[in-house]
């Protein structure tokens, strides 16, 4: 089976469930499901349910497709995303973004959770992400491309919008938040890095180091989607004491500083 044909079952089931087109996407990391508390729901559609969905296996994340509105704003949600580390192909970690656009998606809203690369960063600040370093992971668009969904050199000198995170950033001040910005660097996962590996990832020239959101970006701007996005910071791999830390760690800063990303978010939203 094409996949092609696998993409339009699973927008075909989607649309038998809520038939309007979200313009909006939006993919919620680690410990950030509480985003969903301000929406209007018309529908959620667990994973295990959309044919050809993977299945989220890491907690914290919610597993299932949420419909709704935002101030009148038709949004789709994607409570939980998929991961390399969880033994999905790069093909199956983005099948989802590829769904979402011809759902009628053009602007994507991605959130993560981050390991803070640079040495001015805490636990709980928020980066917008700039751009982002993709070289550990595997790309997704490896293989026969789909003309159907974009060209077969996607151009990425600007796979964040700078138009959204100037967005961003004025939405920020004005509510009091503070954000910073920097270069994402993807890994694979499911490890946390070593002390060396955040030496080395630091001086390539990144801010915040994580396990996701690089390979769905750039299956979002192949298909030619507008994409924002933003990480917490929810460990600090740069420091000098002991930097042991643990997954439910990262959940627990995550969870603190949903808050903040959410009125970001919702902000950004109503301007869309």
């Amino acid at each position: 089976m094409s996949e092609s044909i696998r993409i339009a079952e699973a927008v075909n089931f989607v649309r038998a469930v809520c038939s309007y087109k979200p313009t909006i996407g939006v993919i919620l990391g680690s410990g950030l499901g509480g985003f969903t508390e301000g929406v209007h729901i018309e529908a959620e559609v667990p994973y295990t349910d959309i044919p050809h969905f993977p299945i989220s296996t890491v907690k914290g994340h919610g597993g299932k497709l949420i419909i709704g509105t935002i101030e009148g704003t038709r949004i789709v949600i994607m409570s939980g995303r998929f991961h390399y580390y969880e033994g999905y192909s790069s093909t199956e970690v983005v099948f989802p973004i590829r769904v979402l656009h011809q759902l009628g998606v053009k602007t994507l809203l991605i959130s993560n959770a981050a390991g803070g690369v640079n040495a001015d960063f805490t636990v709980g600040d928020l980066m917008v992400i700039s751009d982002h370093i993709s070289f550990a992971v595997v790309n997704p668009l490896i293989g026969p491309n789909h003309d159907d969904l974009g060209p077969r050199f996607p151009d990425m000198s600007e796979p964040y919008s700078k138009e959204l995170i100037a967005r961003a950033h004025a939405i920020a001040t004005e509510a009091g938040i503070k954000l910073k910005q920097g270069v994402y660097f993807a890994v694979t996962g499911p490890s946390f890095e070593t002390r060396a590996e955040y030496k080395l990832i630091q001086r390539l020239g990144a801010d915040a180091v994580g396990m996701s959101t690089a390979q769905e970006v750039i299956a979002a701007v192949h298909c030619g989607m507008t994409v924002f996005a933003i990480s917490v910071i929810t460990d600090l791999g740069i420091r000098e004491e002991n930097n042991k830390f643990t997954h439910e760690e990262v959940l627990d800063a995550a969870n603190a500083a949903a808050p903040l990303l959410t009125t970001i978010f919702n902000k950004m939203i109503a301007t869309l």
